[in-house]
Order: C-alpha cells, then structure tokens, then sequence
C-alpha cells in the first residue's frame, strides 16, 4: 500500500511537471470540426499512462520489457503527433513494429501462429485507433478505461495472467487523469500519447487473459466503445464520406453536440453501461458467448434507434454550417 502511495504522488508531480512543460511551448488542444469543446485546453496529459507503465517497472521489475519498449515507441510517436503532425505512413509504422513487440512479449510470434498474428494486428489497429477517436470529451477515455481496467483487475484475481501489481498502478494512472479530465472545464486533454498509450495498455492485460484462458468472449470488456466505432465506421460509408476525415457522428457525439448532454453525463453512461456489461460476464451464471450475442445485438439495436431519432440534428448542424459560409 505505501508503495502504491508513492506512485500516486510520483504520478501526480509528473502530472504537474508536465502541465507546466505544456504551458511553456503551448502544447494545446485548439477546437476542429471533430471536437466537442470550443475553448483551448492543455493537450498530452495522458502521458501518465506512459509514466505509470514505467514506474511499474521501475518499482516491481521488468517483467514485460518488449511490452513496454513497445508502449514507449508508440506513446513517443503518438506524442510528437500531438506537438506536430506526424506522417501517416510513418506512424502506422511504429504502431505494427510496437504490435510485434507486444505480440513477441505474448509469445505468439511463431510461424505456425502466423493465422494469429494476422487476426491480432488487424483487431489491435481497429482497438487502437477506435479509442482514439472515441475520445472527444470530457473524461470518456479515463471514465471508460476505468470500467475496463476494473473487471481485468478481478479476472487476475481469478487467474493471474500479468502483475496484478501492472493493472493497480494503470488504475492510479487514470484515476489521477480523471482528477484533471473528468469534469466540466478540463485541466488538460488525454491527446493520442493518452488515448493511443491506454489502448495499448489494455490491448495488452485482454490480450494476455485471452491467450492464457482461451475466454475469447471477453472482448465484451470493450463491447460497448467497439459498437460504437464499428458501426459509425458503417453509417459514414453509407453516407459516402471518407471515414478518414474528421466527423462528428459518433453517439457520444450527437449526445453532447447535438443533444447538449453534459460531457461528464455522457462519460458517465458510457462508463456504466461497460462496467455493467463487463460484470455481468463476469457474474451472471449463463453461457458466455450467449451473453456476448445477446449484448451486441442489444448495443446494435440501441444504437440504431438513437441514430434514428436524433441524426437529423446532426444534419440540420452541417446544413446551418453550410449556410454560415
């Protein structure tokens, strides 16, 4: 307990050092056509999880150095995007190299596991680039991450599959991100160093519980973000838009633009409904892959109605956009 205490502080002055670091060569996040805020606010305060994954291991061993040389390669890339833009080719580069190093770590990178690693790097890229996008406002990437972390830290319990003591101090991490991004007027955005380092992270604890216990139906830990992404991906392809330009589609998005839903209320929910859905997996004495079916065509349908209802204030936005010009 003392030990997690002394991470705590460490994470909070690294925290602090940051924002200061950030204020001085004004590393902020100014409003796009994507955002959801419309003031400028300090950008890459989710470099705590690349902080916390390092004092980790800096109080209880190495024991995932390819994972973490991995996790700094892609926290490092994606930080230097937040300051200046980063090329797309050379990015997506550094994001399949540190996947290696991940899968290596896992130890899956073998030739007769070539059919796994195929399925990996594809499903990791849409995971990682998924919380990428869904983190839009306030407090949804730290209040999500949180709902994830919670039921990977119980099925360690269950059967140790990575250092119970890794999953307790990424929770620090993003409890302390939630101290200075969960609430109305934000001290700092996550940033992708945040958004993309935390996907990582949790690509990694799901990664390692599935391959150890072979519960593939666990990805519902991450059910509620993949409907979302999954599906907007869909509507926007529908639309004939090109998915790689900015948007404002997501239901998280029509729920605080559209709806004026307060950021923190639509965190909040999304939190919730995955934590709900992760536990109920967890406990509910049913079949698990039933329960998956059951959840994602529950989210779908949710999703589908909502879209329904309120995507013509969306339109009526971009037509009044339109008109201003």
């Amino acid at each position: 307990m003392v030990v997690y205490l002394l991470i705590a502080v460490l994470l909070l002055v690294l925290e602090w050092v940051y924002f200061k670091i950030a204020d001085k060569f004004n590393i902020i996040d100014k409003p796009n056509l994507r955002s959801s805020h419309s003031t400028i606010v300090l950008r890459g305060g989710g470099i705590i999880f690349l902080f916390g994954a390092w004092l980790y291991a800096a109080f209880y061993g190495f024991t995932c150095p390819w994972f973490l040389l991995g996790l700094t390669m892609l926290g490092g890339i994606s930080f230097a995007d937040d300051i200046h833009s980063v090329s797309n080719k050379f990015r997506l580069i550094v994001h399949f190299v540190a996947m290696t190093l991940m899968f290596y770590q896992w130890g899956i990178l073998l030739p007769e596991y070539w059919w796994v690693v195929i399925i990996a790097l594809i499903v990791c890229t849409g995971i990682i680039n998924a919380y990428n996008f869904m983190d839009g406002i306030n407090g949804i990437t730290g209040g999500y991450s949180l709902a994830v972390l919670v039921p990977l830290l119980i099925l360690n319990s269950r059967e140790e599959f990575v250092d119970r003591n890794f999953i307790i101090v990424a929770l620090l991490s993003v409890l302390i991100f939630c101290f200075f991004n969960f609430r109305t007027k934000a001290k700092c955005f996550a940033g992708d160093v945040g958004s993309v380092s935390i996907a990582f992270i949790l690509l990694y604890f799901l990664g390692s519980y599935i391959l150890k216990s072979g519960n593939y139906w666990a990805i519902l830990l991450l059910m509620v973000y993949g409907v979302d992404s999954v599906l907007t991906i869909l509507h926007r392809i529908l639309l004939h838009e090109n998915i790689g330009k900015p948007h404002r589609k997501h239901v998280y998005q029509l729920m605080a633009n559209e709806l004026h839903i307060k950021h923190v209320v639509v965190s909040t929910v999304y939190m919730v409904m995955q934590l709900i859905i992760s536990l109920g997996a967890i406990y509910l004495p049913m079949n698990k892959y039933l329960y998956l079916v059951v959840v994602l065509v529950l989210l779908c349908i949710v999703y589908v109605l909502f879209k329904r209802k309120y995507y013509h204030l969306h339109e009526e936005y971009l037509r009044a956009k339109v008109n201003d010009k």
